[in-house]
């Protein structure tokens, strides 16, 4: 099956999410972290992209970019295949570091590129790694009321006030409100392990043994398979596995 083609941004800014392959982490301690925000400098300078805001979390960053004189997956691949290049050195190991494709999502008004940008500074608390986001290191909240150093910080501080003052208790009240900000995240697939199907199975069908689906009436059993194969997590080749019934009749059931 072919990829889905990314959305574009009419704005040129996105939301990513890039994650470390099998939820590993990337970011083993400070020095990884301080090459992996001089890799975005490096390459900030050669792409030409702008950087609004960052997350570095254990095993997954946020980014919060505007694209530059090159598509933005280049620009991820540049910086993506740079850090993992040392990573490997660093940590004597081969192969792949993040998963094959980051996750994005377009970010084309102000209010949302605000809410976007809270959602990034708020990861650490609702991860439980700091109770305040001015505690977080690794994200660009420190660069918007202190020094900027890789973060475009005036255009969204012009946002709140023009007067820099005014701005910055804004932008610090805004960013520290509670919030239930529904942006992208990476969710893993549920999975649902074989003994549990087969408790389901039981209890709908209300039989001792998943296999019993096998002797019973076809327009019950197919009512049955129908149920389950609408549980979140539970496969056609799941449920043939455990009713011992063949995964063509399940598929048409």
């Amino acid at each position: 099956m072919s990829r889905q083609a990314r959305q574009r941004s009419e704005s040129g800014i996105y939301h990513i999410i890039i994650r470390g392959i099998n939820k590993q982490v990337i970011f083993e301690d400070d020095e990884d972290r301080e090459k992996f925000i001089g890799y975005l400098q490096y390459y900030k300078e050669i792409a030409r992209y702008i950087l609004y805001g960052y997350c570095l979390m254990d095993n997954h960053i946020h980014l919060l970019i505007k694209e530059g004189k090159e598509p933005i997956g280049h620009s991820m691949k540049r910086i993506g295949v740079s850090y993992v290049a040392w990573y490997n050195r660093k940590y004597d190991r081969v192969g792949h570091l993040f998963q094959d494709r980051f996750k994005s999502e377009v970010v084309e008004t102000d209010a949302y590129l605000l809410t976007v940008l809270r959602y990034i500074h708020q990861n650490p608390i609702k991860a439980g790694k700091e109770k305040s986001v001015v505690n977080y290191k690794w994200s660009s909240y420190v660069e918007y009321i202190g020094q900027n150093k890789i973060v475009e910080t005036g255009f969204i501080l012009a946002i709140f006030a023009e007067e820099h003052e005014r701005s910055i208790a804004s932008f610090k009240k805004y960013m520290n409100e509670q919030s239930d900000d529904n942006c992208i995240e990476i969710k893993d697939a549920k999975r649902i392990t074989d003994e549990d199907t087969k408790k389901m199975i039981q209890k709908y069908a209300n039989v001792k043994m998943a296999t019993e689906l096998q002797s019973m009436e076809r327009i019950k059993r197919d009512e049955i398979i129908r149920r389950i194969k609408g549980v979140e997590g539970i496969s056609t080749r799941q449920i043939a596995r455990v009713t011992g019934i063949c995964q063509t009749v399940i598929s048409k059931a």
